[in-house]
């Protein structure tokens, strides 16, 4: 099938993502959630629900990583020492649900949903997910110094950084060198113009997913709020992978569209991931395009 943009994409697939990201982006930026957490605005419950459901999104998609680790497809992108969240998030884990917390953690339906995307990609298409490292790696690179600050203050956190371990990237001296040296990788990665136009397309899908997901965990909050009760979080604990019900299908993009999640979804003001959050937060962003 002939794609119309491809024609006119930029040449470096790192550009192509910057461009075609744009309209959702500066809808992440204006956002009541940006705007709130820029003054701090941000308590402990909404920042483990975040936190959680980090957890679950980064061990699929280090589980695809690790099964796609020697394709062409993906492999020069393949930096699990300097990248990998997984390990520090089970440290967050612990210091925010305690010991136990493999059974406290909520696994809400939006971040089943994501989960579920991100094991289909890798199974079935693992180039794209190029598209779903670059958004929320170099993402994490780019703002996560100042988000920590941000959260350390505002909920009074240990200086040492316990709780925010997500945030911290032991192995990078540079983040600014080591994202020219990712999207150096990136852009040299052999791919015909339909299936870097399919790898554009996911990009979008990725801030679709993380738009999907808080809004969800926003109603949750409000709904928790409103009847000061943690019923419906109760709830969400120890929800089963693989059992996912409602979720809205999401079309492979072979060129198409990927369908607006944001259609299903009941807040269209509540956005992003926190890895995501300061992408307006000092016009740095977590993404980093």
């Amino acid at each position: 099938m002939e794609h119309p943009q491809s024609d006119s994409m930029p040449q470096d697939l790192s550009e192509a993502m910057k461009e075609a990201t744009k309209e959702v982006h500066t809808q992440a930026e204006n956002t009541e959630f940006m705007r709130n957490f820029q003054k701090g605005q941000v308590n402990r419950e909404g920042f483990k629900l975040v936190m959680a459901s980090l957890y679950h999104i980064y061990v699929a998609l280090e589980e695809e990583i690790e099964r796609n680790k020697g394709n062409p497809v993906y492999s020069p992108l393949y930096f699990p020492e300097e990248l990998h969240r997984r390990a520090v998030l089970e440290q967050d884990m612990a210091f925010w649900y305690g010991p136990h917390w493999q059974e406290e953690i909520p696994y809400t339906p939006a971040t089943q949903r994501y989960v579920q995307r991100l094991h289909e990609v890798g199974r079935a298409e693992p180039e794209l997910l190029v598209a779903h490292t670059y958004t929320r790696y170099l993402g994490d690179l780019s703002g996560g110094q100042v988000l920590k600050k941000i959260a350390q203050k505002a909920l009074d956190l240990p200086s040492s950084g316990e709780g925010l371990a997500f945030f911290t990237f032991p192995n990078i001296v540079s983040a600014t060198k080591f994202k020219q040296l990712y999207r150096s990788r990136m852009n040299s990665l052999e791919m015909t113009p339909e299936v870097k136009q399919r790898v554009v397309e996911e990009a979008k899908t990725a801030f679709l997913l993380n738009i999907q997901l808080f809004e969800e965990l926003q109603q949750l909050l409000a709904e928790d709020t409103k009847e000061q009760s943690p019923s419906k979080a109760e709830r969400l604990r120890r929800r089963v992978p693989g059992k996912i019900t409602n979720v809205t299908p999401m079309e492979t993009p072979r060129g198409k569209p990927q369908p607006n999640v944001l259609s299903q979804a009941p807040l269209l003001r509540w956005v992003l991931t926190l890895s995501f959050l300061v992408a307006t937060v000092a016009a740095v962003g977590l993404y980093a395009m």
